[in-house]
């Protein structure tokens, strides 16, 4: 039989199964090191085949899991060579953040739209806190959502707190399994309970002596819309590594870059020294900006062979 995993514990496993019901599982002890390179052997969104174990109490034991479409992963917080897997199985990922207490750098952002290009997974940026933000606040988001829009990205403005732009975030939910993350404080636990208030989730203020957000979700857990499709909230990342990358492939996850490529002179052209370098012309030119070029670079400075 078969079902999709809601909510991961670490050794429980809330899944709901094609007839719409609900049981709690665990995972057979011989299935734990078949092909798992990840800390984390199931993740929310993956699809897997089970057995009733006890109908009684409602537990089931999974016996298969199934391939997944895409992934979405991080550095493992306890290994840094090991891989955690956020979700599976998306349409599309909503990175929550905001310009203003806390605020999400650049970086962030770039390091979190190459994690789904590298595995096709459409990406949207949404900016929260609205309310709170000055003349300095809007001007930074104006430019950043030229240059990601320039480039393919959507960008949203919301203010969760006054409901403000939230009409365009429903629909962009509707019908499909939808990652929604971003540093701890940025507001995903308020989005979250407006969109199901019935939840009533834990939401805390960002700490006043460290400017980052508290952490709110302990879990990953996926939620059923009500007119069809499925969110899926993760627990608040205060860094996002970037896993199974090769330093010489960074260039691909860039979109512009991905464009002007090709034209380079050289087949290995890195886009850092080389000569020839399309890339480079672009930036030159105005085409690719250098908010996003030197965000490549010191992307490319940092890896060490393929990226942990």
């Amino acid at each position: 039989m078969k079902a999709r995993i809601y909510k991961s514990t670490g050794s429980w496993y809330s899944v709901k199964s094609e007839a719409g019901l609900f049981y709690q599982a665990r995972i057979k002890g011989v299935i734990k090191l078949d092909n798992i390179t990840s800390t984390n052997p199931i993740a929310v969104g993956d699809w897997v085949e089970y057995d009733m174990e006890d109908e009684e109490r409602g537990t089931v034991m999974i016996s298969e899991i199934l391939d997944r479409n895409n992934y979405v992963a991080r550095q493992s917080p306890h290994n840094k060579r090991q891989q955690h897997i956020i979700a599976s199985n998306l349409d599309q990922s909503i990175l929550l953040g905001t310009l203003k207490s806390p605020k999400t750098s650049q970086g962030f952002i770039d390091r979190f739209l190459i994690s789904c290009e590298a595995f096709h997974i459409p990406a949207i940026i949404v900016f929260n806190k609205s309310d709170i933000y000055g003349e300095k606040e809007m001007l930074s988001y104006e430019e950043m959502k030229k240059m990601y829009e320039a480039i393919g990205y959507q960008v949203f403005l919301i203010s969760v707190e006054k409901k403000e732009g939230l009409d365009k975030i429903e629909k962009l939910l509707q019908n499909k399994t939808t990652l929604i993350s971003g540093h701890s404080g940025v507001g995903k636990s308020s989005l979250i309970n407006y969109l199901f208030p019935h939840l009533d989730l834990t939401t805390q203020e960002v700490s006043d002596w460290s400017g980052k957000g508290l952490h709110t979700t302990t879990f990953a857990q996926m939620y059923d819309l009500p007119e069809g499709g499925a969110v899926i909230d993760t627990p608040g990342m205060r860094e996002l590594g970037l896993v199974n990358l090769e330093k010489e492939e960074l260039a691909q996850y860039f979109p512009e870059m991905r464009a002007k490529m090709n034209n380079c002179q050289f087949n290995n052209c890195q886009h850092i020294n080389e000569p020839g370098c399309a890339v480079k012309a672009a930036v030159e030119k105005g085409i690719i900006t250098e908010a996003r070029f030197y965000s490549y670079v010191d992307l490319w400075h940092g890896m060490q062979g393929p990226m942990y």
